[in-house]
């Protein structure tokens, strides 16, 4: 999952690390201080960035009482300096107002850099602390950035004026982006609505973060501990990692399953106590939803009322028209008719599965009916009678510094990149967990960037595989290195012994790889068109999964923990022939996340109870019932921590699309997924142009036609279904 899509251009990156954020309303930040002047000159989180590779964040020196003060400097110089190109005396143009605007927030953007490591990798009360008293300061800055009515006429006056046409088409791209982040988010309304609008941006703000904490706080209090005695089944890789989780928490002899997925999910898989299976399995799905002090429920209803009042104010009818009007699908009438197009054969698929987990059962003498924690662990035992296949085994082969050598080859094929470490202590990082690398055009020779890695789970870091960029390349100023990152919260295991995942994570892996190959592939030169589409975005990233199964990958890459021998090809032979396997479980539990996702967003929430919501919406598309959504409401952070997603996880599937008709363009090449002209040309359309260009027109650049359905459901092995325009 990639981080970072709001809808105000130029603090893209605030406003996306505003969904966690709450408190009670403030004055907006006014102009600089000489006393704020004095805090800037002391503050590190607002310096300029100095040392290596065209300067880099010093996590070494950031501290929490810097925060709070750095936020309110760099959002007054900010607003500074808007308001100087506001009050311009010359004629707008685009240089004079969109370059410029382009050139504000710069001190803000380090200092997000900052906040958004503090928010997502080292949370802590503290910061929670701060989070809630800067969310009014930070939601009015937004909102008085897209109410500035003077600022906005100069934009709006560029972009529809006569000489747009004689720009550069990127320019051009760049002048509507802007003007729509305006229009789009209420600088358009008359000073009531805008009143009106402010107050609602603030009270969500609130809402986001405290729907965020309430998830958090449920992961951090429901950790299951366990004896020995209570470990059956459970793999030698998971066993020691769960010891190390118990040591780390001060449960020294214990063994710690936590309520994160990473640790949720081979528990589920492997254990042979059907009740410690089925408290994991309550645990993780009740997250929010406990009817404590940390239920989400309530916050969900107000979060869905506001929105949809929110909307209201720019006249379209419902919350999701909203999301939807600038996005590829358009509308959620096309998106809902994609997932009604594969939910069919999903959930035939998923009674195929659950009869053959069923006979397994009965085989054994079980005596019982297959409930939702049964079902990776019966799925597990179907996959070796089907196919002889023990996911065990195959972890024994997926080494996470081994997966991590495949992806830079991949780099070093595709994209000509060539990643090598840093040394240490000569790039400051902000946890020891985390790994930097170099990045360089192996042609040429020349820098491109820095990689952060930070692969581990540890308290305050959020559940869930991110990506971001610290400093995306630009070129309008002189061309700037790109910081990227990615984050994963893998189970560490015992010191000195490989870190074993899953397939799934492993994918997961290459996935969030490939948003950082996207950052670093940035051709563009304005910040604003490194912004994306959402149901576009996730298309690079979910292309680089196919590359796992390439034959480089495999017998390169894939080799055994301890003896070093690479996977046997009988081994790897029945990873292909399953790649379908439990295909209905996987998508039927994402499709009712994004259905129930865009049903709440399109429904009139007046008197919403969503607890009975989701059961309802569930029922009526006869959703099975050894299975639940992959994402459940109360806990929905895609959704209900911030705007990022909401009304719009269909995204992933939208991107499924055109990820499985561009990997058909791969195989059908003479040279396969490592075919160079393809490989320049998905470089030069899918991933360097960024948003200078729209999606629809760079895809059909690079496949010469739009994407087509059929590929999607063939690469997932259900039959074909009705035809969906894309």
């Amino acid at each position: 999952m990639k981080k970072f899509s709001y809808p105000i251009v130029k603090i893209a990156v605030a406003a996306a690390l505003l969904g966690p954020l709450a408190a009670c309303q403030q004055t907006p930040p006014e102009s600089v201080s000489a006393a704020q002047a004095q805090v800037q000159s002391a503050n590190a989180l607002l310096a300029e960035w100095s040392g290596p590779y065209g300067g880099v964040p010093a996590f070494d020196k950031m501290q929490l009482s810097q925060v709070k003060p750095a936020l309110e400097t760099a959002m007054a110089a900010q607003l500074t300096e808007l308001d100087k190109i506001a009050n311009n005396p010359a004629p707008p143009s685009f240089e004079n107002t969109i370059v410029a605007y382009e050139r504000t927030g710069k001190e803000l953007d380090r200092v997000f850099t900052y906040y958004g490591i503090l928010s997502s990798n080292l949370s802590s009360p503290e910061f929670r602390a701060i989070q809630k008293d800067m969310a009014p300061k930070l939601s009015a800055f937004n909102s008085r950035i897209v109410q500035n009515d003077k600022l906005f006429a100069r934009i709006k006056a560029v972009y529809e004026s006569d000489d747009l046409s004689t720009l550069r088409p990127d320019q051009q791209r760049l002048a509507y982006l802007i003007y729509d982040s305006f229009a789009s988010n209420g600088a358009t309304l008359d000073d009531e609505a805008k009143a009106r609008y402010a107050a609602i941006n603030l009270e969500l703000s609130k809402l986001h973060t405290q729907f965020a904490n309430n998830v958090l706080a449920d992961e951090e209090n429901y950790v299951l501990f366990l004896d020995k005695a209570q470990l059956s089944g459970l793999p030698e890789s998971l066993v020691n990692a769960a010891a190390q989780a118990a040591k780390d928490r001060g449960q020294p002899g214990k063994y710690a399953i936590t309520n994160t997925r990473s640790s949720m999910d081979p528990f589920l898989t492997f254990s042979d106590q059907r009740d410690l299976r089925e408290k994991v399995w309550r645990t993780y799905y009740n997250r929010g939803d406990n009817g404590d002090s940390y239920d989400n429920n309530a916050i969900i209803a107000d979060i869905l009322k506001l929105r949809h009042e929110r909307v209201q104010l720019l006249g379209y009818d419902n919350y999701a028209q909203w999301r939807l009007s600038n996005r590829m699908a358009k509308t959620p009438e096309n998106a809902m008719q994609l997932m009604q197009a594969v939910w069919p054969a999903a959930i035939a698929r998923v009674k195929e599965e659950v009869k053959d987990m069923q006979a397994v059962a009965d085989a054994e003498g079980a005596n019982i009916k297959i409930q939702p924690w049964d079902y990776r662990y019966y799925a597990e035992k179907v996959r070796k009678a089907k196919y002889d296949l023990d996911s065990d085994e195959v972890k024994q082969y997926l080494q996470l510094d081994k997966l991590r050598q495949a992806m830079f080859y991949v780099a070093g094929r595709l994209f000509n990149f060539d990643f090598t470490p840093v040394p240490q202590g000569s790039v400051p990082v902000f946890h020891p967990d985390v790994q930097v690398f170099e990045v360089k055009d192996k042609t040429s020779g020349e820098l491109v960037g820095l990689w952060y890695l930070d692969p581990f789970a540890r308290q305050g870091k959020r559940s869930g595989a991110w990506a971001n960029s610290y400093r995306s390349h630009t070129s309008f100023d002189g061309a700037k290195t790109v910081l990227s990152s990615n984050n994963s919260n893998f189970v560490k295991g015992a010191p000195g012994e490989a870190v074993l995942i899953s397939w799934d994570d492993a994918t997961t892996f290459f996935h969030e790889f490939g948003h950082a190959l996207h950052a670093l592939s940035s051709k563009v030169a304005y910040p604003t068109l490194n912004s994306g589409v959402r149901d576009y975005t996730e298309f690079q990233s979910q292309l680089l999964e196919r590359w796992l199964l390439t034959d480089e990958v495999i017998n390169n890459y894939l080799v055994h923990h301890r003896t070093g021998q690479p996977i046997p090809a009988e081994l790897v032979s029945k990873i292909k022939k399953a790649a379908t396997f439990n295909e209905g479980f996987k998508t039927t539990e994402y499709l009712a996340s994004a259905l129930v996702d865009l049903k709440l967003h399109m429904t009139d929430p007046t008197n919403i109870d969503a607890d009975a919501f989701e059961r309802d919406t569930l029922n009526a598309l006869g959703m099975p019932k050894e299975l639940v959504m992959r994402h459940r409401t109360p806990q929905f952070g895609h959704v209900f921590s911030g705007e990022g997603y909401s009304a719009g996880y269909y995204g992933y599937m939208w991107a499924e699309v055109l990820t499985s008709d561009a990997a058909q363009a791969f195989a059908e090449a003479p040279g396969g997924f490592y075919d160079q002209e393809m490989a320049d040309k998905l470089v030069k359309h899918l991933f360097s142009i960024r948003n200078a260009q729209d999606p629809a027109e760079a895809y059909r650049d690079f496949r010469g036609r739009d994407a087509k359905v059929e590929a999607l459901m063939q690469d997932r092995g259900f039959p074909l279904g009705k035809s969906v325009k894309m």
